[in-house]
């Protein structure tokens, strides 16, 4: 059998020269492949325009909730939500830090998009463990030690911190060594560990010095707690003491395996 002319090789060959990429798909995947990539590349710019561009996704409301002692609106002022922007756009972390620099008593905020119109601001306020007199009013003292607000009227059932450190060179030292922020912040630790029996009753938490803190119950009573070490031995001990001894003015603590109650 004869082999192929010469013109019949000729066409094989221009037919083998073509695009590798065109003869690896052919002619019709290419086509759908090209229409494909158009496609994403519309889709992408409608959804750009979409977020940022149309007036569906912007900002039309900011919601507040979790607030206890502020109101929604003091929240909404300073949150500077910018009502009218793309809601894609709205910076949550910038917002998140407005808001605790500028309300201090405010603890955590969570801030959320809520789509297509929304903006959420979740807050968690802080909650008084002490108050210190200052001047007129009350500064409010959470558990962690921050002094987040000043009020004119002390929240009721809260103690008040009494810093009475003594001018003697031994509390110089202590102040220096220890600082006012730590010896705040040791106070806040003994509110957190009395016992809730004995929390009701307690009108002042005093600071004399970091290993001298005590407590002023109403009806006159007294209890010696030392340091903020060992808080929840010392809680179960002045419970067990206050039952023992129920008629007792003074308890100390201050070494829980050594307690004494004295005054009747």
């Amino acid at each position: 059998m004869a082999g192929p002319t010469t013109a019949e090789r000729g066409e094989r060959q221009q037919e083998s020269s073509g695009p590798p990429l065109v003869r690896r798909l052919g002619p019709r995947r290419l086509r759908l492949i090209v229409v494909l990539a158009l496609a994403a590349v519309l889709l992408g710019a409608a959804t750009v325009w979409l977020l940022y561009g149309s007036q569906w996704l912007r900002v039309e409301k900011v919601s507040v909730s979790g607030t206890r002692v502020l109101t929604p609106e003091q929240v909404r002022e300073a949150a500077g939500v910018p009502v009218g922007g793309p809601l894609i756009s709205v910076d949550t972390d910038a917002i998140e830090a407005r808001l605790r620099r500028k309300l201090p008593r405010i603890d955590t905020v969570d801030v959320v998009r809520s789509w297509p119109h929304g903006i959420g601001l979740k807050v968690t306020e802080r909650s008084p463990v002490l108050v210190a007199k200052k001047g007129g009013n009350f500064v409010e003292v959470d558990d962690e030690g921050v002094r987040f607000a000043t009020v004119s009227t002390p929240p009721k059932s809260i103690p008040t911190l009494e810093l009475a450190l003594s001018p003697t060179a031994s509390s110089a030292v202590g102040l220096r060594r220890f600082g006012e922020e730590r010896l705040i912040r040791e106070a806040v630790r003994v509110a957190g560990d009395i016992p809730a029996a004995v929390a009701r009753d307690t009108q002042v938490v005093k600071v004399r010095s970091y290993d001298d803190i005590s407590l002023e119950l109403s009806g006159g009573r007294t209890v010696s707690w030392g340091s903020g070490d060992k808080g929840a031995a010392k809680a179960r001990t002045l419970t067990a003491l206050m039952k023992a001894a129920s008629g007792a003015r003074h308890f100390d603590v201050s070494v829980p395996t050594a307690p004494a109650s004295a005054g009747s």
